[in-house]
């Protein structure tokens, strides 16, 4: 337990290699629990307790082991507001993302405090233990949102990342990378009809339907998360990226 931390930071890259220029594979946010696995002068390798995800992270991370989480960010991002107790709040630039875990210190009027004059809006957080079914809900947040691979927040997130995230707010495992994901449930190569709640899988490439005509996914060639019909995405993903469905099943 010793070397179990929490990020205090709002948004990490976690790198494939311990140097500034390597890839981002992955991201924390604020409040995720992690293990140190190891350290260097700049790095820290890291596991995600949520996941098992290993990779590096920088050692200008702001980390905590005394902290409890309670709650949990509910909307695609809450705003942080700065101030004192009983005075007007004034807005930051900065947000919490979907899925940060927080711990309520103090609540006045319509905020909470999470960190000491720092406070965001009561109604944009659920406790920790609550969950959501409705992955349409949950997922369409992030219609719009750009494509980052390795990202997972409202600033940027990719395929696998978007369904992880319903898991993770239901405080279900599933894993990070779709090559990992594809393992999880046994499911169908191929499928006449879709309906709503059915994943598809390619080799490295995730989405989900939304009802039978269309799925959600991020996806890269168009640069968003974004919402497209089915057999139109199956073809198209088959003509440029010479890639078949490689497995089908239910959230």
């Amino acid at each position: 337990m010793q070397n179990n931390y929490f990020s205090k930071s709002l948004i990490v890259n976690i790198l494939e290699r311990p140097n500034n220029s390597s890839k981002i594979s992955s991201q924390i946010i604020y409040g995720e629990k992690f293990k140190i696995l190891s350290k260097n002068e700049n790095f820290y390798k890291i596991k995600t307790l949520y996941d098992n995800y290993i990779g590096y992270i920088s050692k200008k991370v702001k980390v905590s082991k005394q902290f409890k989480p309670t709650h949990k960010i509910k909307v695609l991002k809450s705003k942080i507001y700065i101030g004192f107790e009983n005075q007007k709040k004034i807005a930051s630039r900065n947000f919490l993302s979907f899925n940060s875990n927080l711990q309520v210190i103090k609540k006045e009027k319509k905020f909470i405090m999470f960190e000491k004059n720092k406070w965001i809006k009561h109604n944009e957080i659920s406790l920790t233990t609550n969950k959501d079914k409705n992955f349409l809900k949950i997922i369409k947040l992030f219609i719009n949102c750009k494509y980052k691979w390795g990202g997972k927040t409202y600033k940027g997130i990719d395929c696998s990342a978007l369904i992880q995230n319903y898991y993770k707010y239901n405080n279900i495992f599933f894993p990070r990378d779709t090559i990992d994901q594809v393992k999880q449930k046994k499911g169908l190569k191929t499928k006449k009809k879709f309906k709503k709640g059915d994943i598809i899988f390619w080799s490295g490439h995730v989405a989900i339907c939304i009802n039978s005509q269309n799925l959600i996914h991020a996806y890269g060639p168009e640069k968003k998360v974004i919402i497209m019909p089915i057999q139109k995405t199956i073809k198209r993903i088959e003509r440029t990226a010479k890639l078949k469905v490689k497995r089908i099943f239910r959230i």
